[in-house]
């Protein structure tokens, strides 16, 4: 397994593993039309290509040989998506694809975005959780982080409630 980073023509890849493992991860969670219209919409490639250009975020794949395992949306200074704490890192999106979940991967994960908010000296880490997700509860709290917050996060017409977790660094 290594972890790299994104370029511009890993548009297309960093689409198909979004919508894929966030439909896998909370299919359940709504309607098929709410869910389609949210993956639609989230992961456009125009908006990834917009998120991508912005010169605060960051994208790396977990790759296993040739095949994305999963991927790290990282986030510092404006681009961050709450004002959650002064000088603070947000780890938006941790995704993994389902065949590659529950092997300590997830955990491999958050320590390169805890490392990468490290070098640049944050003061800390932050995420936004689903409140039902309790595998990823479970990784995040054992990594030190704590509930800090709530906000909601909807599938469309679909409420949810995202927890917001905090490690001071």
């Amino acid at each position: 397994m290594e972890i790299i980073k994104c370029k511009t023509d890993d548009l297309e890849a960093i689409q198909k593993i979004s919508r894929e493992t966030f439909y896998d991860t909370f299919k359940d969670t709504a309607s098929a039309e709410d869910m389609s219209l949210f993956l639609d919409k989230n992961y456009a490639l125009d908006k990834l290509k917009k998120e991508f250009e912005n010169p605060n975020s960051e994208f790396y794949f977990l790759m296993d040989r040739d095949k994305v395992a999963g991927y790290l949306k990282l986030n510092s200074d404006e681009a961050q998506t709450e004002n959650i704490a002064d000088n603070s890192f947000e780890l938006e999106r941790i995704y993994l694809d389902k065949d590659y979940k529950f092997r300590g991967l997830g955990s491999v994960l958050f320590d390169f975005a805890e490392s990468k908010a490290r070098d640049l000296n944050k003061s800390s880490i932050w995420l936004g959780v689903w409140e039902h997700n309790k595998p990823a509860l479970s990784l995040y709290t054992k990594k030190g982080l704590e509930v800090v917050g709530s906000h909601p996060y909807n599938i469309e017409n679909e409420p949810q409630t995202d927890l917001i977790m905090l490690k001071k660094l």
